[in-house]
């Protein structure tokens, strides 16, 4: 990469420039996440309902007309239904069911200065999106000064939830960007130095736009894939690069000092600089990704297409640092030094590793390793233990578009005519057309909760062999209420269905969020297992270790344990709703936990394998296996690595926080559970828990069993294997 740097920097400005161009056209191609469950029940019934009920359409909605001056009998307040109706059935994909006249008792206010429209949307949930989107610019020319009109429902809110999330990224972005940089600088005392791994970041952001702009082409690409490889891509293409800048400039030095020529020390520091931090660049990213593809055990569209595009930020980011990274330093040269910062600001970065600060308080936890160790574990587990806790759910987030079409008439819709008719439970119970037991089934069901405080009422639509009851609860779709009232109501229907003819199945946007929290519960425990055990077999070939690897788990499981543990207290007991601005739903969002996991599991590693593989280099130099050598190895390793990881830790912390600014709630959620367990695992685990581990543990940190045979080879191999 070095040797053609010209080639390489010619050939990454035309993709570079590709992915810049790609990004606004992608901007319009985001479509609402898919939440649904494979084969799920509430799947069932939405083919039962396209199937059985076609004039339906595959999703309902609502149009909602309001006013604070004239009511619905006035002849300006009619003129506006009858020419919105009119605009939403010539909107390809929208059939107009019920309009508010149809059921006046119901469909009007008690006040009579609101009313609502049933309406239809064709066509599966990226279809739908479209729908809506075009639905609510129509509706858009009908509003006037006296009578607002909007469309509002599932499609409507992620539509607008959409648009709220594109500008919390930006928001986040120049937030974390401009202070990334002053870290760094700081960090590497010098401002041509800090530049390298943000223009690292920004060309791995790039060319996975670019990547998620090929793939919106042959499947649906969510606000939440963007966010997830635009918050990923930035923290770990800014730390993969720091670690290599960091051990290339380390070597330049060297090598500079030993009266190397200078053309042939740049060479030099960029093959060992790729081939030492390369390496360990390479082997975090595989990790990051054999994670990432965990999510597919979960069987939700929205996991997949997670871990599809954090992988795709990852291998940006990989290819960039070796291809572009080494093209770029060898361009560089002795230049990477310039714009030195004055060494007041704490930047001398030429200091002795092995005597500084770090290195120092390595040997100072290593002289009382059991009293450390069992204080940072009390401390870590104490933290974990909210997770016992925790509760799931769904928010739907229309508190979270106040301003917008959508938001504005869900809001209208809860206060006149109650927040279950956003999105009503569907209960389809289907038989051979005129068989007697679907209408008895269907009694049935209405009898077992008919005074239930949590309905409103039930709507009975017959079909063709099924009728559709639709159930109108009391409570929001999206509160663990409603939830209840789900699985309460599936209890029901699978005893009655089982005592009748008729199949029964249970779907609607609350049922949907129900599947997707016990799918996450029920496949967790397997996200897990395949997690650790592909960490455990790669981090055993990397660090040619058998202890290293599982006491790396184990405490990465710690970790990230304790800042759930954190997310739980603040964001479902509330606690700092004020700081953070956001009002506790007493539940996290589903999947948040399991995405959460794996995705800090791959990262934590980074750490791991950076400062695993510098203390196992002064181990080998020293060749003696005793004590001291351990404890000199892990502080000299310590004292090498502890300022870049310290860096590269309050980076990711920084570009992760920025996200805690988002107004969306899954957003909010995840930044602030990444940056926490980077903080914890950086500072704790790798301050604390680590020399004191490595130092009670001796020489069996680099226990490997290994076969010897005859001759010099075995001969080395053993003695390898007892040093």
């Amino acid at each position: 990469m070095a040797r053609h740097r010209r080639i390489v920097l010619a050939f990454w400005v035309l993709i570079l420039l590709g992915g810049a161009l790609a990004q606004p056209q992608l901007d319009q191609r985001l479509l609402a996440p898919d939440l649904s469950v494979d084969h799920s029940e509430s799947a069932t019934a939405a083919e039962l309902v396209s199937e059985r009920f076609p004039t339906l359409g595959d999703e309902q909605h609502v149009i909602v007309f309001d006013s604070a001056t004239v009511d619905v009998d006035s002849g300006a307040y009619r003129t506006v239904i009858t020419d919105a109706l009119a605009a939403a059935a010539s909107t390809s994909g929208v059939r107009v069911l019920i309009g508010p006249w149809d059921r006046p008792d119901r469909q009007i206010s008690a006040d009579r200065h609101a009313a609502y429209a049933v309406i239809g949307l064709d066509g599966d949930m990226p279809a739908r999106s479209e729908v809506a989107g075009r639905l609510a610019h129509a509706l858009d020319a009908h509003s006037t000064a006296q009578v607002t009109v909007a469309a509002t429902g599932n499609s409507a809110i992620m539509n607008d939830v959409i648009e709220v999330e594109k500008a919390d990224t930006v928001v986040a972005e120049m937030i974390g960007m401009p202070i990334a940089f002053a870290l760094l600088a700081i960090a590497l005392g010098g401002l041509v130095a800090a530049f390298v791994p943000i223009g690292v970041a920004l060309a791995a952001i790039l060319l996975c736009v670019g990547v998620l702009f090929g793939l919106s082409t042959m499947m649906p690409v969510n606000p939440l894939m963007l966010s997830m490889s635009t918050m990923i891509g930035t923290g770990v293409g800014i730390d993969y690069a720091l670690i290599v800048v960091s051990r290339f400039r380390e070597a330049l030095r060297r090598n500079l000092a030993d009266d190397v020529d200078p053309a042939d020390a740049v060479d030099a520091a960029v093959a060992e600089s790729s081939g030492a931090a390369g390496r360990t660049v390479l082997a975090s990213g595989v990790i990051v990704m054999v994670s990432m593809c965990a999510l597919a055990i979960v069987p939700v569209q929205l996991f997949r297409g997670v871990a599809l595009s954090v992988s795709a930020a990852v291998l940006g980011t990989l290819l960039v640092s070796v291809t572009l990274l080494p093209a770029v330093l060898a361009v560089l040269g002795r230049r990477i030094e310039r714009g030195a910062l004055p060494s007041w600001l704490g930047t001398a970065v030429h200091a002795d590793p092995t005597a500084n600060r770090s290195a120092r308080w390595a040997r100072t936890v290593m002289r009382r390793p059991l009293a450390f160790g069992l204080t940072a574990v009390a401390v870590l587990a104490a933290l974990a233990w909210p997770i016992s806790a925790i509760s799931y759910g769904n928010d739907i987030g229309v508190s979270q578009i106040p301003d917008s079409s959508a938001g504005r008439a869900a809001s209208v819709l809860s206060r006149e005519f109650g927040p279950g008719m956003l999105a009503p439970i569907q209960l389809v119970v289907a038989g051979a057309p005129g068989s007697p037991s679907v209408a008895t089934t269907t009694d049935r069901l209405i009898a077992e909760f008919t005074g239930d405080p949590r309905i409103v009422g039930f709507d009975r639509i017959p079909g063709d062999g099924a009728v559709l009851l639709s159930v109108v609860p009391a409570v929001p779709v999206d509160s663990p209420e409603s939830a209840a009232l789900v699985r309460d109501l599936r209890a029901h229907a699978r005893v009655i269905g089982a005592e009748s003819d008729a199949a029964i199945a249970l779907g609607g946007t609350t049922a949907a969020f129900v599947e997707l929290a016990e799918v996450v519960t029920d496949r967790m425990a397997w996200v897990v297992a395949a997690v650790l055990t592909c960490s455990l077999l790669l981090l055993v070939i990397m660090l040619r270790s058998i202890v290293l690897p599982i006491k790396a788990i184990a405490m990465n499981l710690l970790a990230t344990a304790a800042a759930l543990g954190i997310t739980v207290m603040v964001f479902q007991w509330g606690w700092g709703e004020q700081v953070l601005d956001f009002t506790s739903r007493g539940f996290l969002q589903a999947f948040l936990p399991i995405t959460v996991f794996v995705v800090l599991f791959g990262l934590s590693m980074d750490y791991e394998v950076f400062l695993i593989h510098r203390i196992r280099e002064f181990w080998d130099r020293a060749a003696t296996g005793d004590a001291q050598a351990n404890i000199d190895s892990v502080a000299d390793g310590i004292g090498h690595t502890a300022r870049y990881i310290t860096t590269a830790a309050a980076i990711m912390v920084v570009v992760f926080g920025s996200f805690v600014t988002a107004q969306v709630t899954e957003i909010k959620q995840i930044g602030f559970t990444l940056a926490v367990a980077i903080l914890l695992d950086a500072f704790v685990i790798r301050m604390i828990l680590v020399p004191a581990f490595m130092r009670l543990m001796g020489r069996w940190n680099w226990w490997l069993p290994r076969r010897t045979g005859p001759g010099p080879v075995g001969a080395q191999r053993a003695a390898d294997a007892d040093r």
